[in-house]
C-alpha cells in the first residue's frame, strides 16, 4: 500500500475539545501507510484580503504546513448547526489568495464528534459544502456521526467501546483508500 502525508485540522481550539480526543484516537488507528500531522491554525489572525500581497507569518506557516501533505482530515464540532468559526477563517486563509487555494485537488474527508445524538451532521454538511467549492475531492461515504459519550475516548486518544474503535479504524482505513483513488485519477501533489 502506497504512504501518504495527512494534515488534520481539529475544529475546536479548546484544549479538551472532545474532538481533540477523536483526532487522536484517529491518529492511533490510522493504518502505518498515512502519516498523520496536525495542522493547527488557532494563531491565525482574521482573514482581510488586504493580507493577500503579504501573508501574515502564521498565515505562511499555515499555508505550508498544507502543501506538506497530500491529503487533509477535518475533525470538527457542531456549532450553532454549521463549523466553528475559526475553521472556517483557517479554511479561507487557505484558500487564498486566489488561484493559490491549498485544497484544490487534495483528498479530504470530514468526522466530529458531539455529546449530541446526531453528532456533527449539520456542521459536517456544511464543511462539505465549502469543501466542494474549494474543488478538493472528498470521501463522502463512509459517513462518521460519532455521538460522544462519558469515557468513550481516553485523553491518550485510547477507545473504549470495541465496536466504535472497529468502526473508527476502518473509517481511516477508508481514508487510505480513498486517497489512493483519487491520486490515480489526479498527480500528487508536487
Amino acid at each position: 500500500m502506497t504512504a501518504y502525508k495527512v494534515g488534520y485540522l481539529i475544529g475546536s481550539l479548546a484544549k479538551g475539545s472532545l474532538n481533540r480526543k477523536l483526532a487522536k484516537a484517529l491518529v492511533n488507528l490510522a493504518p502505518a501507510e498515512l502519516s498523520m500531522t496536525e495542522i493547527p491554525f488557532k494563531d491565525l489572525p482574521l482573514y482581510s484580503y488586504d493580507y493577500d500581497a503579504n501573508f501574515p507569518p502564521p498565515a505562511r506557516a499555515f499555508k505550508d504546513a498544507l502543501a506538506g501533505v497530500e491529503a487533509v482530515l477535518f475533525v470538527t464540532p457542531e456549532y450553532n448547526r454549521s463549523i466553528p468559526g475559526g475553521l472556517k477563517n483557517a479554511i479561507d486563509w487557505a484558500s487564498r489568495p486566489y488561484g493559490q487555494n491549498s485544497f484544490t485537488r487534495k483528498p479530504s474527508a470530514v468526522i466530529g464528534t458531539s455529546p449530541g445524538s446526531i453528532g456533527t451532521a449539520l456542521a459536517q454538511q456544511s464543511l462539505r459544502g465549502v469543501l466542494g467549492f474549494c474543488n478538493s475531492p472528498q470521501m463522502n461515504s463512509i459517513e462518521a456521526y460519532i455521538q460522544f459519550k462519558p469515557s468513550l475516548i481516553t485523553d491518550e486518544g485510547e477507545v473504549t467501546d470495541p465496536t466504535t474503535e472497529e468502526f473508527l479504524r476502518d473509517y481511516m482505513l477508508q481514508f487510505h483508500g480513498f486517497i489512493a483513488r483519487v491520486y490515480t485519477a489526479l498527480p500528487r501533489p508536487t
